[in-house]
């Protein structure tokens, strides 16, 4: 974990109240698919933690970069962000939480987005391409309004299949993500999602692979234990500990 303050060099409205956000600085903590920010935002206690969607480091090896956001404004905190100019500086926690293991993926992987949770499968799809994998991409949205990354994912090759998947039918197909899913022959996979979605996921999938949780954190990085789970190996903080967490070790409430 570092702190450090960076600068708004981009700010665009990319779907229904969905904003890009663009940040310049020191990213060198930022190295893992799945790993998320940690945002102060002026005039709130609680920072807002959000999932890193893509990240770009200089070659000059100075740690500088630009780390790349998606985000819903949902609430007060996460609308005044929304409003910031490009100039603003933001302290930032960076490089918090265990993000996607990409080397036990095998030859095909598959991607699960619902929403918002579609962020962090921009950089994980890159990481997989370029480790020579063939990728297919799931993301699942209530509108076509909400849909969010199909040019960005469409953009890296032909070694991925992007399928979007909308619950009225008005973009891609009609259904939820569980529905392409199951049609798929893939090796593992990579889920990140509200948790209905990812309950679905865990029951419909027949192989192994990773969720990451979308959970309220109070610091972000494992002091305070507001985000703390139950897993098969015991309590577990999904700040610290996550947000990504194997698929065997999720023990779900019903």
């Amino acid at each position: 974990m570092k702190e450090c303050s960076l600068e708004i060099t981009k700010q665009s409205l990319i779907a229904d109240n969905v904003y890009r956000l663009e940040l310049s600085g020191d990213v060198s903590e930022v190295s893992v698919p799945g790993q998320f920010i940690n945002i102060s935002i002026e005039g709130f206690f609680l920072r807002r933690p959000i999932s890193v969607c893509d990240v770009c480091h200089d070659d000059n090896g100075s740690g500088n970069g630009t780390v790349t956001i998606l985000y819903k404004a949902v609430g007060h905190g996460t609308d005044k962000l929304s409003q910031l100019p490009v100039g603003t500086k933001l302290s930032v926690l960076t490089g918090l939480g265990n993000g996607f293991y990409t080397k036990v993926s095998g030859k095909h992987p598959i991607l699960i987005g619902g929403g918002i949770g579609s962020a962090p499968m921009l950089m994980l799809s890159k990481k997989l391409l370029s480790e020579g994998k063939k990728v297919t991409a799931v993301l699942g949205f209530n509108s076509k309004g909400d849909v969010i990354l199909e040019e960005e994912l469409k953009a890296l090759g032909s070694d991925i299949e992007v399928i979007i998947m909308t619950a009225d039918g008005s973009c891609g197909r009609k259904g939820m993500v569980t529905d392409a899913v199951r049609e798929t022959d893939c090796t593992y996979f990579y889920a990140c999602g509200p948790m209905p979605m990812l309950k679905a996921v865990y029951r419909e999938t027949k192989i192994d692979g990773e969720l990451s949780f979308e959970e309220r954190m109070g610091c972000g990085f494992g002091a305070c234990v507001g985000c703390s789970m139950e897993t098969a190996s015991g309590v577990k903080r999904v700040c610290k500990d996550g947000p990504v967490f194997k698929k065997g070790d999720i023990l779900w409430k019903d």
